[in-house]
């Protein structure tokens, strides 16, 4: 598998950005490895927060929920999916799928040891942490997710969503930071803007940014379909603490919190949190917020 490697000098000074780089690499699934990047703070001893972005932004999207859960005593884990930020891009559209995806999360989890996780996920990455989630429930004490879910495919999609999967395959350009401030509802400074758009120096970068919004099951027949499925088996019987986090001005996940605690057990009397002002990203648009709901709900079911 032919993979790209974002230099390292488009990350230096970003704003808000501070964090060490780590990485560990994965089983790219045609018998080599691909280098993936995560950010690591915090005491290595400590409760570990993994938190999961989407599409198509990368580890920066925690850069304002970080601090704050370090300096409540987690260990906090951003791992960039692969396609995305520092970790390796494969050039080929055809070198993403769901279930690598998964796979290559399921890896760097296995790999890091984690255990006992409170795992936060958004966009894809609730899509990609809620399958682990069904796949692997002992490993995670508690689960949040914003703007997020499982799709099956079975419900189809709401016509914001097949807008934006159009664009994402028709569209000349595909600016990502532009992209991320489509789905804000502050406005993003220039420099946040572009730290955005810092991993893909062109659009040989862009192939998983680009293919990731066709992998979402938007009909029965997805490949991904029958393994979401699977997955919620386990969902549907998952009775350790599970909170929604869903933002009031997101067109593109509206009512999706209902699902989740329409159908997990976990998610029976929990203070289930609308973000107000929040967009689709509500890290972006509310991430200080955010971060004192999770330390919140973490002292309130320990």
């Amino acid at each position: 598998m032919k993979a790209l490697r974002t230099p390292e000098d488009r990350f230096k000074d970003l704003p808000g950005y501070p964090f060490e780089p780590h990485y560990v690499d994965v089983p790219d699934g045609e018998g080599g490895t691909l280098r993936m990047h995560y950010v690591d703070e915090g005491p290595r001893d400590r409760a570990v927060v993994l938190l999961l972005h989407g599409e198509p932004s990368w580890s920066y999207l925690y850069r304002k929920m970080i601090p704050p859960l370090v300096e409540a005593g987690h260990r906090v884990i951003a791992p960039d999916l692969i396609g995305f930020g520092r970790s390796d891009k494969p050039s080929e559209k055809s070198d993403y799928t769901y279930q690598r995806h998964v796979d290559w999360v399921t890896s760097f989890i296995s790999q890091l040891g984690l255990k006992d996780i409170t795992y936060f996920g958004q966009d894809w990455g609730a899509l990609i942490g809620l399958r682990i989630v069904g796949g692997h429930p002992e490993l995670f004490k508690r689960v949040i997710i914003g703007n997020g879910g499982l799709p099956t495919g079975d419900q189809g999609a709401n016509e914001a969503f097949l807008r934006w999967q159009k664009f994402s395959q028709e569209s000349p350009a595909f600016d990502i930071g532009r992209v991320v401030q489509g789905g804000t509802v502050t406005t993003l400074s220039d420099e946040v803007v572009a730290a955005y758009n810092a991993p893909f120096p062109d659009d040989s970068y862009k192939a998983g940014a680009r293919i990731f919004p066709t992998l979402v099951p938007t009909s029965p027949d997805n490949p991904a379909a029958p393994a979401n499925r699977k997955a919620w088996e386990n969902l549907s019987k998952f009775d350790r603490p599970f909170l929604t986090t869903f933002s009031d001005s997101d067109p593109i996940m509206r009512g999706g919190d209902r699902v989740l605690q329409k159908l997990i057990p976990g998610t029976q009397g929990q203070p289930h949190v609308t973000i107000e002002g929040g967009g689709h990203f509500l890290q972006e648009d509310k991430g200080e917020e955010l971060a004192k709901v999770v330390i919140e709900f973490v002292k309130g079911t320990s």
